[in-house]
């Protein structure tokens, strides 16, 4: 089910460690204004810098946003190439000023195939902020779930760790994501209801939030909508009460 944000933020009583986004819709949003695709996505990188500073003022930890997954390679090639340029142009334009402010960048996914000067920015910016302890920004670009977990018994395999001794803890070890929180909240804008390949492993419980808002819309008070919805959910994780909660 799409769900309709409520706008107070006054209603988000509990905030997500880890805040996951598909940030889906700048095509769409182009082409209802008469713009090249290429416009659409260069409106979704000022809203996600927009949005990673909205969620650092909520007190959310770790952010991770689906920037280009392993799918997106059969899109057409200029867009492709255009994608990439404008990925590495942000990363280093933004750089210095999310390094004052703490904040730790990753990558999740595979750097081979990407594009020289992507890769250098990307590797850049994971270098110097590698120390850093404010928020953490994952960027999931050349990035599949499916990949992800295959790389990871390649890793044990390679290693020769012996079968029984491969558990949820030690294959969650060697993921891309090694060391960072399971994913709370996982948005979606743009209309679409699915996941799209993205954190498999992480968002096994994760809360989803889906709204047909596009994402170069998707503004602080579509948010503070997501935020407050999350608020409101009963996390059980399985059990008959959520963790924490007194046994009578």
């Amino acid at each position: 089910m799409i769900v309709k944000p409520s706008f107070s933020p006054e209603n988000i009583t509990r905030v997500p460690v880890h805040v996951a986004i598909i940030m889906d819709g700048n095509g769409r949003w182009a082409q209802q204004r008469g713009l090249p695709r290429l416009e659409g996505h260069r409106a979704g990188v000022e809203n996600a810098k927009a949005v990673v500073d909205g969620l650092n003022r909520h007190g959310v930890g770790c952010v991770t946003l689906y920037a280009f997954s392993t799918e997106n390679w059969s899109r057409p090639r200029d867009e492709v190439v255009s994608l990439e340029r404008l990925m590495g142009e942000a990363v280093t334009r933004e750089l210095r000023q999310l390094h004052e402010r703490g904040i730790r960048i990753r990558h999740l996914g595979r750097l081979d195939g990407l594009a020289a000067d992507t890769r250098r920015a990307i590797e850049d910016a994971v270098a110097l902020t590698r120390d850093n302890s404010g928020m953490t920004v994952n960027f999931a670009f050349n990035y599949g779930g499916r990949q992800e977990i295959v790389d990871a018994v390649r890793k044990l395999a390679a290693a020769a760790v012996p079968p029984e001794r491969i558990d949820e803890q030690l294959l969650g070890e060697h993921l891309y994501t090694a060391g960072l929180p399971d994913v709370d909240l996982v948005i979606r804008t743009g209309g679409e209801i699915r996941t799209s390949n993205f954190l498999l492993w992480q968002s096994a419980y994760s809360e989803y939030y889906f709204t047909p808002v596009l994402w170069p819309d998707f503004n602080e008070a579509e948010l503070a909508g997501a935020l407050a919805a999350f608020s409101r959910r009963e996390r059980r994780f399985g059990s008959l009460t959520q963790p924490g909660t007194p046994q009578p």
